[in-house]
């Protein structure tokens, strides 16, 4: 046999080592800028501080990130943005360059531009403005790098430290000049998150000519002039520079302070565009290829990868370089050593199956995450509802900190407290606010007593069996009772009449009127964000028992074919904007649908999951601006996705079981913790999965365990 060179063996090791697809390329970051995806486009690292990019200047719900695809204007590139959220926030510290001044005292400034001269990629963002200006960003994990060529030499940057959509009004605002190529400023606002706090500083690759606040006289700017700033709730600066031809800005961000935003610049110092740029790029194929897939439809590799980036958005960071952090109360706190503070945990969404997705996508990062809870339960006395900021913004219903942290307990992972953990779990379930003593006491929410009763209700219950079983796993028997028993609290607004979960007074009698089909969006409804066709089948922590409650499986199956071929019509004076994605009843938009599917083959019928899941994968996921559905609720529509492709999904998101249903890609391997591998394949190409095959042996239940897909080696899902 021929021998091989040492260099050659090595170039042939590292081949062999490289992915047939670049995940990359395949990654499409304007698919759900348009409908109502409310996704950004924006130049990031995976759940980073900074999400550089563009806004419209356009308000209205389609602009919750601050961009939607059917604009043609840029009102500014801003650091912050939330990503396929409901409500929107953020938008700090604004950019736009300028070729004259002709507009320059005006509060808002749209400038033109085509899609057409518009590029963005993983860690990259690129536009040309209709003024000649090319402007392109990067990021690092808390700083953004700026690079503006300009069609002459003569240009300017306005800054606008107190810009801001609808969502957010700003209290304060403050920008001044350090010296001549640096300038640096803060934002305080009040939006969906309170008290906020932004700081920055900017560092120019060339020196400031003049500076020009607006409203004020242009200044020649000097050594003398440092330190020198303006205040107010409107301030915009104007900035001139010696050369506008090629300029360059590095902007770090913090929530602390101007030195802790000094620090964060440190991570781009001394580095050109390209080399950040490349960086970025660099940790965007790291956190791609936790999954690789093989298919031969170029659509689906565009899809899930698509997909694959957006679970990678949230949580993001939220501490300094040295762990520093400021609560919604501006109390300066410090996490442990080593250790980051993260921020935007939409739990009402991901507790369904990004979390869930993140124990085997994520392990390393899983465990600051339920820090990053914990820290949240020690500095307010109990778990957020919704994370923003370090603000609760205690949006939607439920308690979903709780799955969370259960399902990372209950799947062994370590690095955090688990008994601290289990402390924080009870201290939910025993809040006096959100309608949790009515739970308690009456064993559901009297509607006359707290609004969006039934929700709550069989939300609470899920939650609950959630801390019966750490309960258990901790030893704390006589408290797994209790909680087990809460957990069957959904019994009790089951209306066999109807079918259907109902509202209750607190005498015990139904509400009335009532009508399936109505969704109130307001809190004086009784399911939130949906009607009682979404909501009757949470219960997934015990199908059996509510198919008992419908009089046996058959029955229940039953009513899900109803569900889904059902009229897609909503009644009500004040409709949920969120109910999305209609199939019959079947609302894909919106989350509290997400797992009723793979009820099918709980209750013994793969063949109908596969149905509807090769259905809602096909019509709720495409490409293009329009492809998403509904909103990606910080990755829980994408998490959706990734699973179903792949032919599973966590029914019950803190079982530690994932429910079988069809795979869509022939082949996927996910890499897991220990340097193992799963690789789950489709065997054959039948419209349903008939048997499971695990390293060799058959599966006598139509569930995958956690632990098997942590083992590694291969799964056949054979289908006919």
């Amino acid at each position: 046999m021929k021998k091989i060179g040492t260099g050659l063996l090595l170039m042939w090791v590292v081949a062999c080592q490289q992915p047939a697809v670049d995940p990359l390329k395949q990654v499409d970051l304007f698919l759900g800028t348009g409908g109502h995806g409310h996704v950004h486009p924006a130049a990031t690292v995976p759940f980073g501080m900074v999400q550089v990019g563009p806004d419209n200047g356009v308000d209205g719900w389609d602009w919750c990130s601050g961009y939607h695809y059917s604009s043609t204007t840029i009102a500014g590139f801003s650091h912050t943005h939330l990503s396929g959220t409901g409500i929107g926030d953020g938008y700090d510290i604004s950019v736009l360059p300028l070729t004259n001044t002709d507009s320059m005292q005006e509060e808002r400034i749209h400038l033109p531009f085509s899609h057409e001269n518009e590029t963005a990629f993983p860690g990259y963002y690129r536009v040309q403005l209709d003024n000649g200006v090319n402007c392109e960003m990067t990021a690092t994990d808390r700083s953004a790098l700026h690079r503006y060529q300009f069609p002459t030499d003569t240009g300017w940057l306005r800054w606008d430290p107190s810009y801001h959509q609808n969502w957010d009004a700003v209290d304060s605002a403050e920008v001044w000049a350090v010296n001549d190529t640096t300038i640096a400023g803060y934002k305080h606002s009040t939006g969906w998150a309170k008290n906020q706090r932004v700081y920055f500083q900017a560092v120019f690759n060339q020196p400031i000519k003049q500076v020009a606040f607006i409203g004020d006289s242009t200044w020649e700017v000097g050594n003398e002039l440092n330190g020198t700033g303006k205040k107010g709730r409107s301030l915009k600066l104007l900035l001139q520079f010696a050369s506008a031809t090629l300029l360059e800005v590095r902007v770090g961000i913090s929530n602390v302070s101007y030195a802790s935003a000094q620090l964060s610049n440190t991570e781009n110092a001394g580095r050109n565009f390209e080399s950040v740029q490349t960086a970025a790029a660099s940790k965007w194929t790291t956190a791609l290829s936790f999954i690789r897939i093989k298919t031969k439809d170029e659509q689906m590799m565009k899809r899930f990868y698509t997909a694959a980036y957006r679970t990678c958005m949230a949580p993001s960071l939220y501490s300094d370089g040295e762990g520093r952090y400021r609560n919604a109360d501006g109390r300066l706190l410090q996490m442990k050593k080593n250790t980051s503070k993260y921020t935007i945990f939409s739990t009402w969404d991901t507790f369904r199956a990004l979390h869930p997705l993140f124990t085997l996508t994520q392990p390393d990062r899983v465990a600051e995450w339920m820090n990053s809870l914990l820290q949240f339960y020690r500095d307010n006395g109990r778990l957020p509802v919704w994370d923003i900021s370090s603000w609760d913004a205690n949006t939607m219903t439920g308690f979903h900190s709780v799955p969370i942290l259960a399902d990372a307990i209950l799947k062994n992972i370590k690095g955090f407290d688990h008994a601290e953990a289990y402390a924080a779990l009870k201290a939910s379930a025993e809040q006096p606010i959100r309608g949790t003593p009515y739970f308690n006491q009456f064993g559901y929410l009297p509607h006359d007593l707290h609004g969006w009763s039934v929700t709550y209700t069989l939300e609470y219950a899920f939650d609950n069996w959630c801390i019966a079983q750490v309960a258990r796993k901790l030893g704390f028997t006589e408290e797994a009772v209790r909680y087990e028993q809460r957990a069957e609290n959904y019994k009790n607004l089951f209306d066999p009449a109807t079918g259907f979960m109902r509202g209750k007074l607190s005498n015990g009698k139904w509400v009335e009127p009532f009508d399936p089909y109505v969704s109130e969006h307001g809190f004086e409804g009784q399911y939130i964000e949906g009607t009682a066709w979404q909501h009757s089948f949470f219960v997934p922590h015990n199908i059996n028992g509510l198919a008992a409650l419908y009089g046996g499986k058959e029955r229940l199956i039953s009513k899900l074919d109803t569900l889904f071929t059902t009229a897609s019509v909503l009644k009500g004076d004040n409709v949920s904007i969120d109910v999305t994605g209609l199939i019959g009843q079947y609302a894909h938009g919106n989350e509290p649908s997400h797992h009723i599917a793979y009820m099918y083959t709980a209750l013994g019928r793969p063949d109908k999951a596969a149905k509807w899941i090769r259905v809602i994968a096909d019509s709720m996921y495409k490409t293009g601006p329009d492809g998403l559905s509904g909103n990606d609720d910080c990755g829980q529509m994408s998490a959706w996705f990734l699973f179903s492709t792949m032919g599973m999904y966590p029914m019950n998101p803190a079982s530690g079981e994932y429910v079988v249903g069809y795979p869509l890609l022939e082949e996927a391997t996910i890499q897991v913790s220990g340097g193992k591998s799963v690789t789950i394949q489709r065997k054959g190409n039948g419209k349903s999965v008939i048997k499971i095959i695990i390293n060799g042996k058959q599966q006598d239940k139509w569930v995958i365990q956690h632990q098997q897909l942590m083992q590694g080696g291969t799964i056949e899902l054979h289908t006919e």
